[in-house]
């Protein structure tokens, strides 16, 4: 297997974990937690590789489909263990991310296309099965909570590994610091309260 369908992988699985989590949240039955679960893990992944004109991931390798669904089911029969599923919804998200993210890089410095896209496809991979997983089930979405860091996270760990492979680095060196970089700005979010500004209306000059 190349870098890209372990990346690929993983991120499937993590991602899968969170859209069943978020399936047992709105109390969906077993088809649900599958439908969501797969949606969340192939989604960000799907729109990269139909941006790309490249073979769909998961069209290439249903195993991958097996793979989420799999997820799914185990998190149908055990997510009742879980003290709290929406604290085990953001961590498993933040991991998920930081797979995605050089996951997408990496599919785009592949086909040789210019740096701004690579950078929207860091992004796009990491963040759209999440917000598809979000729409569905009527959630807000993670990457447009207030102030909080997510997307930002995503375009700040492409750009590392842009810059790090421009620099001459090698892929995986980059990629490695793309997913440490997405990470520790996601867990610094999470656990420590790290936002951007929001903006505040105020009223109208007379």
């Amino acid at each position: 297997m190349t870098a890209i369908e372990i990346l690929d992988l993983i991120a499937v699985f993590v991602f899968a974990l969170t859209g069943a989590l978020v399936a047992s949240r709105a109390q969906l039955d077993v088809v649900g937690f599958v439908f969501i679960a797969c949606l969340t893990a192939v989604g960000g992944g799907t729109v990269r590789d139909v941006i790309l004109d490249r073979g769909v991931f998961w069209v290439e390798k249903p195993v991958i489909i097996l793979v989420a669904a799999s997820a799914a089911l185990l998190v149908f029969f055990t997510a009742h263990f879980l003290e709290s599923r929406q604290k085990a919804i953001f961590w498993l998200d933040a991991m998920a991310l930081a797979v995605a993210v050089p996951a997408g890089v990496a599919a785009a410095i592949g086909i040789d296309v210019e740096w701004p896209i690579v950078l929207i496809m860091g992004v796009a991979t990491g963040c759209f099965g999440g917000l598809m997983r979000d729409v569905v089930c009527n959630e807000v979405p993670l990457v447009l909570k207030q102030g909080e860091l997510y997307v930002t996270c995503a375009f700040v760990g492409a750009g590392v590994a842009q810059t790090l492979i421009f620099l001459g680095q090698p892929l995986n060196m980059g990629l490695l610091a793309c997913a440490g970089a997405v990470f520790a700005l996601r867990a610094g979010s999470l656990a420590f309260g790290w936002s951007l500004p929001v903006y505040k209306s105020r009223p109208p000059r007379s």
